[in-house]
């Protein structure tokens, strides 16, 4: 495998922004969601076990039963987005383990017998797998603005009462309005972070 070109490294991450508006009058269309998915999809989770979960918000009637979850100065963001993702984790994911990974099938009553493992594992990958799609929405021309400020209790009882999913990040998607962009703040240096050792 090579390495990609800079347009691509630009696109995904060194001039990509988190979009605070929409353009309205750019809608989502059902074939974009589903090619959203289908890129997301290939990223990697421990054990196969891809956990993460996805209700798409695009109807004014499901907006209206997500805003009020959320706080105040996500409301209206909501509103006007084509589009909102609730990326969930399922904590039950492992009953796909003997399907989505074969060699790992064992792992299954592992999950099953013990919940903190099986809830955290869900947790840890499903939060790689929100970034997959911020990343892939990136790739195919749509832009992302990630949100964490809204009462996940009262999601989960709105729209997961009854499959045990656990909503965790809020992705606003459509074409964004650069208008509403903050200034961009720094990224900490290599030292700051990292370390070879």
């Amino acid at each position: 495998m090579t390495a990609t070109n800079d347009t691509t490294l630009d696109i995904a991450f060194r001039k990509a922004r988190t979009f605070n508006r929409f353009f309205a009058d750019k809608p989502i269309g059902d074939a974009q969601i589903h090619a959203l998915y289908d890129l997301l999809k290939w990223g990697p989770t421990a054990v196969n076990g891809q956990p993460g979960r996805y209700l798409f918000i695009r109807s004014p009637e499901a907006k209206a039963r997500l805003v009020p979850a959320a706080m105040a100065g996500n409301q209206a963001r909501i509103q006007a987005a084509p589009l909102t993702v609730i990326v969930a984790s399922d904590p039950r994911f492992y009953e796909h383990l003997p399907t989505q990974a074969p060699a790992l099938a064992s792992m299954r009553d592992y999950y099953a017998n013990d919940e903190k493992q099986a809830r955290d594992a869900a947790l840890y990958s499903s939060a790689l797998q929100a970034g997959y799609l911020i990343i892939a929405a990136r790739l195919l021309g749509l832009d992302a603005g990630p949100m964490s400020g809204f009462d996940a209790a009262a999601v989960n009882a709105e729209f997961f009462a009854g499959n045990g999913w656990q909503a965790h990040l809020l992705v606003n998607i459509g074409y964004g309005d650069p208008e509403g962009n903050y200034p961009r703040n720094p990224r900490l240096e290599f030292d700051a972070a990292a370390k070879i050792i």
